[in-house]
């Protein structure tokens, strides 16, 4: 991996970001994710911050749009269109100094779960006119892959590219994230079926039967494998961890790798 190419996100350190991010590049990291939610939500009175530190360091910044309390998938209309408006109120705040943002696909809600076509079709109408709110601000959009968890979209490669090519967007591509395929024991298999539309990938690590975001080299994925099969990759890597140190720790059993 190319170490000039790791960016750290974390939705866990609620302590105000822009004191501990100017911190990122002493450990050894060239790219702030930020989680556009909780303490990180970017606002009027947060922008001023985010701007200061796009020019007074060297972090490329990407984004992670929100995702609480928001599912592409809601078949309420004024749910969804509320759901609509918040991805595009992100986009365009974001916009100034970020070029890519990582979003969730949606999920079964409990009237979604007895009608999944029309779930699945609300998602992907959903990342259409997202990707088409992206495309106003010149920015690409990247759908993560889930983790094994109940009626969440996008947990199988299949799944993915279903997603990619029925929303046929060309500022769509995926966000790998590694960790949450390795719930499902397809860490493997997203590298064969997927790598041609990976464009933005999330690093952390786990026992294979949760997701725990642990520091790379603290659970059981193959990382030597892994990182190999990703050798013509160009993009960014983002470690998604719980604190600093656990930051801290995955870069240096990155660089034994």
């Amino acid at each position: 991996m190319n170490i000039k190419r790791l960016s750290f996100s974390s939705h866990s350190v609620v302590d105000n970001p822009f004191n501990w991010v100017y911190g990122l590049e002493d450990y050894g990291y060239t790219g702030w994710e930020i989680v556009q939610e909780g303490s990180q939500k970017l606002d009027n009175d947060s922008l001023k911050n985010v701007r200061e530190l796009h020019e007074t360091t060297n972090l490329d910044i990407t984004i992670h749009l929100p995702f609480s309390d928001l599912n592409l998938s809601s078949l309420n209309p004024g749910i969804h269109r509320e759901v609509l408006n918040q991805m595009r109120y992100n986009l365009e705040i974001a916009s100034e100094f970020a070029d890519l943002a990582v979003i969730h696909p949606g999920y079964k809600s409990p009237h979604g779960a007895q009608v999944p076509e029309k779930a699945w079709n609300k998602t992907v109408e959903s990342l259409q006119k997202i990707c088409d709110y992206a495309d106003d601000y010149n920015m690409q959009i990247a759908v993560e892959n889930m983790p094994n968890i109940p009626h969440i979209f996008g947990k199988e490669p299949q799944e993915m590219i279903d997603i990619i090519k029925s929303v046929n967007k060309d500022n769509l591509g995926i966000t790998f994230d590694i960790g949450h395929a390795n719930t499902l024991s397809m860490v493997d298999d997203f590298l064969n079926e997927c790598k041609n539309w990976i464009t933005h990938i999330h690093i952390h690590d786990n026992n294979g039967k949760k997701d725990e975001h642990l520091p790379v080299g603290s659970g059981d994925i193959n990382w030597k494998k892994v990182l190999e099969n990703l050798s013509n990759y160009k993009g960014r890597y983002v470690t998604e961890l719980r604190t600093l140190e656990d930051g801290k720790k995955s870069l240096e059993n990155i660089k034994s790798i």
